[in-house]
């Protein structure tokens, strides 16, 4: 099943998402996330973007590598993660987000982070991530504290997207995947 995907604007990407009981079944939920990744062409998706308040994402960064890259990406779901550091140099990457199409940004994170996070058979793992791997997993890491890309915006930068956000709230954009807008 392809979901719609939230838009800006919905009260859900701004709420902190809760836990899952651990060991439910959400096999499906998973399966129907990747394929609602892969519709809209992305390479992340959080639950609270198909309007799911709970601690799940899906990505697949290796659509984010080059062929010259030494990283290897992951297609990978995180249930229930906590990151427990981030370190390293902190680097600029210019992000989008499928909740806010048409609007992408300069947003400086660390390379590294460490996470602990169930897999999708329930086992607990703690790893370290890198590179695009590592922002790929902060960025949709940040969908379930209720935190967007275009939040660490500050002035001239915020105001200069403040227009294209309310465009997006009122559906004023196109995307080649369904999305729900919380203003007509």
């Amino acid at each position: 099943m392809i979901y719609p995907i939230v838009a800006f604007g919905n009260p859900i990407l701004k709420k902190e998402a809760e836990e899952i009981e651990e060991g439910k079944n959400i096999d499906a939920l998973i399966k129907d996330m990747y394929a609602t990744m892969d519709h809209a062409s992305g390479v992340g998706l959080a639950a609270p973007q198909i309007n799911q308040g709970i601690r799940l994402f899906v990505i697949d960064s290796s659509l984010m590598l080059d062929e010259e890259d030494t990283e290897k990406g992951i297609r990978r779901a995180f249930i229930n993660p906590i990151i427990l550091d981030e370190y390293g140099d902190a680097y600029s990457f210019e992000e989008g987000c499928l909740s806010i199409p048409e609007v992408r940004a300069e947003i400086i994170r660390p390379e590294k982070l460490t996470i602990e996070y169930y897999d999708e058979n329930w086992n607990l793992k703690e790893e370290e991530f890198t590179g695009m791997t590592a922002r790929v997993i902060q960025h949709e890491y940040d969908h379930l504290e209720g935190i967007l890309f275009v939040d660490y915006l500050k002035g001239l930068k915020k105001r200069l997207v403040q227009s294209k956000l309310i465009d997006v709230s009122k559906g004023k954009v196109s995307t080649d995947y369904r999305m729900i807008y919380p203003v007509k």
